[in-house]
């Protein structure tokens, strides 16, 4: 069982009503480091888990008839850390009108209980799926989601809501998780206003910019999850990397991405660290650009970043589950995955210390 934590805040979209509409490693997983890494017995490590895109869809939807299996034994590696996130992209309903887009994804509210039997603590909904049956159909996701328990960031019945982080406190560190879309397609129509319900989008810049900030002030470490990239692209877009550096600057801790489909690189922008994509993860469909995947394990030293990994996994052709990898598969990815860095203008080290507060 994870350690007990005290929830301050709510997720985002679980504050809306309907009608507001010892850890060790796997052999050969990647790491960078930061200088002094916790030892293993600090009392405020905490660890850390993201993976990419989760879809219950063709042939991922059947797993949703044992929910307590559908991650199957990657749930162990999620289930080990304090906090584990992914993005759940899709609708999560039987209602609406499908928007006038190619895909249209949904999925019964029984996707949150597999998600909460994998290990998940929270996940993000900001992204190109959410929204596919309208905004009825993302009332129903924020119902769904509170009905389960599941924390779930990034959209909501309003931007109050779509902005506003879930915060939580482990071991004495105060956590605070957003939500952002970078998703060209819709964007204007999908993204959440003062008065209309929708995603916390990375184009309303000063709005998500205040948002950090005001994480910042509430809480040691800032996660934000973006959905951004290009598909099939494995290195970062100029706008991907602005936001990076807006979120930095707004004192994110560390930034984490999905949405092209594949594994991109990490590296460190001053003292954050930035992970531009962890491709799919559970998946519908077996000709996505890749199957290689992983979840990025995370270590804090209470509030500052010690170590980070990525554990590498694979996609199963036959049911769409990610399994960990081993032997050669996971020196393979290991080794793709480090030279993955050089095109992300990321730095190999956080910046040093340089004895002020962020």
């Amino acid at each position: 069982m994870k350690w007990a934590r005290s929830f301050v805040a709510l997720a985002v979209t679980l504050a809306v009503t309907a009608c507001d509409a010892a850890r060790t490693p796997p052999a050969g997983a990647p790491t960078r480091s930061a200088p002094a890494a916790a030892s293993p017995s600090h009392p405020a490590e905490i660890t850390l888990a993201f993976a990419g895109d989760v879809h219950f869809a063709d042939r991922t939807a059947d797993l949703l008839a044992d929910p307590a299996t559908a991650f199957g034994s990657i749930s162990s590696t999620l289930s080990a850390a304090d906090l584990a996130m992914v993005n759940l992209e899709t609708a999560v309903t039987a209602r609406g009108v499908p928007e006038p887009k190619e895909f249209h994804f949904r999925a019964p509210a029984s996707a949150y209980a597999a998600v909460k039997a994998a290990g998940v603590d929270v996940v993000s909904i900001a992204n190109n799926h959410v929204l596919d049956y309208g905004r009825t159909g993302l009332a129903d996701t924020v119902d769904a989601a509170r009905a389960a328990g599941m924390p779930a960031v990034g959209a909501g019945a309003d931007a109050a809501a779509a902005y506003r982080p879930w915060i939580t406190e482990i071991r004495g560190t105060r956590i605070a998780v957003l939500g952002f879309s970078q998703v060209s397609e819709l964007w204007s129509e999908w993204r959440a206003t003062d008065t209309r319900a929708g995603i916390a989008m990375t184009r309303d810049l000063p709005r998500a910019v205040a948002a950090v900030r005001a994480a910042r002030r509430q809480a040691g470490v800032v996660i934000v999850y973006v959905h951004w990239g290009t598909e099939g692209e494995a290195c970062p877009p100029p706008e991907a990397r602005a936001f990076a550096a807006e979120m930095a600057e707004a004192g994110a801790t560390l930034v984490v991405g999905t949405h092209a489909h594949l594994l991109l690189g990490d590296g460190w922008l001053g003292k954050t660290f930035v992970q531009y994509g962890l491709g799919n993860f559970l998946w519908w469909r077996d000709d996505a650009y890749s199957n290689d995947t992983g979840v990025l394990r995370v270590t804090l030293d209470g509030s500052a970043i010690s170590k980070t990994e990525l554990v590498p996994a694979v996609i199963s052709r036959g049911v769409g589950r990610p399994e960990l990898a081993g032997g050669d598969g996971a020196a393979r990815i290991r080794r793709e995955y480090a030279d993955l860095h050089a095109c992300t203008g990321l730095a190999a080290s956080p910046a040093p210390w340089s004895g002020e507060a962020r």
